[in-house]
């Protein structure tokens, strides 16, 4: 593939633009795009998708009965839109069902904890475990470390710092004077760099320790992956293999902390009965509107099914799901013969590293040399707000004059930048980037998604903000309804790289990575 610089004309372009909101009344009405917007105003689905994937089927874990479940899903609801669909299955995962799970104080008092055992956490059966608390402790080196370990036999050992406030930065901010948050975050700067420490002087990692602790003989490990918003944590994956590995939230942590600091002794009981399945197959979910007059070239509706399971993955990426869900059927509905074919991908295991669209890239090349653009949603529940031409030279003169076909309302503050640099990573997209795909993320507003949302406990229904996510169903459909439409076939030529200050010579575009088509057992 050719690689050139960029022309001089389009240097201008390199800036963010803000799209004029007087594109929207100069542009020449469309029958399409009007049905496209009445549909999703007077018929949207996106409540009714949100509550049968979110509340009735939950989380979706890779490996799960409920990604199963989901993908059995969507593939009948494609069908009761008149869309063709299927799981196409790519490779197998280490399969694990969540199962109940309680964590109570029962010394010095009697409290219910909340907590939940981490992904592919290993279980107890019906069998309920009660045993103290210790602290993994500030020793010399990891000699010491070793002569300590017998010492966890038969507990349940804590290996995350006590967060000293539980409140937000923005809470400070708001209300702390100056001085009292400058001392706050001196103290907690200071006690987090001694934690590390302590935790390094084990001679041990974040994934080796727990497993040093259950070979020990502890009953549990117990941490708490505090994500610096009120009652919000992240809940990631077990490293343990024997015994289970429980998030506490904050404040509960915090005060067993303390109690066991103090020298009171607490116990706690743990209830945790998740199930190992074995092998179970990873699948993309595909549907299919065949085009009518150039159906070998793809138009590709984007978004990751998979997700953790602290929440029910409602914005991370449910409503990127569903956007691109509502999308296809209101294509199917107002648009049923587009002139290319337009796919919607339903990607498995993009959390443990963009599997589901690795593995498509490398099952599907005649596809993938055929895409006219992909769109992928993946940052929340927001308004899109930032369209990058992923380093591709001449994106900005067809993703510009799609846009421009946009009514002005579903573009609201919506900027681009161009050529943009090509995505490493981070979403699907990034996977056909970088098999030279014209592939484009639809990035959205924040909504505090870092803190409250992003791979947490808290990432359930009620975080939907639905309006935005109707406009970017709208936006999203229009997009790929001039992709169909346009006369040309779009422009893969690469823009030069930025110089890399490491090498001295421009920046490499990304290289495709294998999929990992065999995951979680290691």
């Amino acid at each position: 593939m050719k690689i050139t610089t960029l022309p001089i004309g389009f240097a201008a372009c390199l800036l963010s633009a803000t799209l004029c909101s007087a594109q929207g009344t100069m542009q020449t009405k469309d029958p399409i795009i009007e049905q496209i917007v009445k549909e999703e105003t007077d018929n949207s689905q996106l409540e009714t998708l949100a509550h049968q994937l979110f509340d009735g089927i939950g989380p979706r874990l890779v490996g799960t009965p409920q990604m199963q479940k989901a993908g059995d899903w969507a593939v009948a609801k494609y069908a009761s839109w008149g869309i063709s669909a299927k799981q196409e299955k790519w490779g197998d995962w280490r399969g694990w069902e969540r199962g109940v799970s309680h964590i109570d104080l029962v010394y010095p008092r009697e409290k219910s904890l909340e907590g939940m055992q981490l992904a592919w956490s290993p279980g107890m059966g019906k069998k309920t475990v009660t045993a103290e608390l210790v602290i993994i402790p500030d020793l010399a080196d990891s000699n010491a470390f070793k002569a300590w370990l017998p010492n966890v036999k038969g507990k349940f050992v804590m290996i995350s710092m006590c967060q000293p406030t539980g409140r937000p930065d923005y809470n400070w901010t708001e209300f702390a004077t100056k001085e009292s948050f400058e001392k706050m975050k001196k103290e907690r700067t200071a006690q987090t760099e001694a934690w590390r420490d302590r935790l390094r002087k084990t001679g041990l990692t974040n994934k080796t320790l727990p497993v040093a602790l259950e070979n020990a003989g502890a009953v549990g490990v117990v941490i708490n992956n505090w994500s610096n918003g009120f009652g919000v944590d992240k809940i990631f994956g077990a490293y343990t293999k024997k015994v289970p590995t429980i998030d506490i939230g904050l404040e509960d942590y915090g005060m067993l902390y303390r109690l066991t600091e103090s020298g009171d002794k607490p116990k706690i009981s743990v209830h945790c009965e998740s199930k190992e399945l074995g092998p179970m197959p990873t699948f993309n979910v595909v549907g299919e509107i065949k085009g009518t007059e150039k159906p070998d070239e793809y138009v590709i509706l984007s978004a990751h099914f998979d997700s953790w399971d602290g929440g029910t993955g409602a914005t991370d990426n449910g409503t990127g799901t569903i956007t691109m869900m509502e999308a296809i059927r209101i294509l199917k509905k107002v648009y049923p013969n587009p002139k290319r074919t337009i796919l919607i991908c339903d990607w498995g295991s993009e959390e443990e590293g963009l599997n589901g669209s690795r593995a498509f890239v490398e099952d599907h090349p005649e596809i993938v040399k055929n895409v006219q653009a992909l769109f992928n949603q993946d940052n929340g529940t927001g308004r899109i707000e930032n369209i990058s031409g992923q380093g591709y030279l001449n994106s900005y003169e067809y993703i510009t004059r799609w846009l421009s076909k946009v009514p002005s309302e579903y573009k609201t503050d919506l900027k681009t930048s161009f050529p943009g640099a090509p995505g490493r990573g981070g979403s699907d997209f990034a996977s056909f980037v970088a098999a030279g795909a014209p592939a484009f993320s639809l990035s959205s507003l924040n909504w505090s998604y870092g803190i409250y949302t992003w791979h947490t406990n808290r990432d359930t229904y009620d975080k939907i903000v639905f309006d935005d996510v109707r406009n970017n169903a709208i936006l999203t459909a229009i997009l790929a309804y001039e992709a169909c439409e346009d006369p040309a076939k779009t422009s893969n030529e690469k823009s030069i790289l930025p110089i890399d200050p490491k090498t001295g010579e421009p920046a490499k575009w990304p290289e495709p990575v294998k999929a990992n088509r065999h995951g979680g057992f290691d």
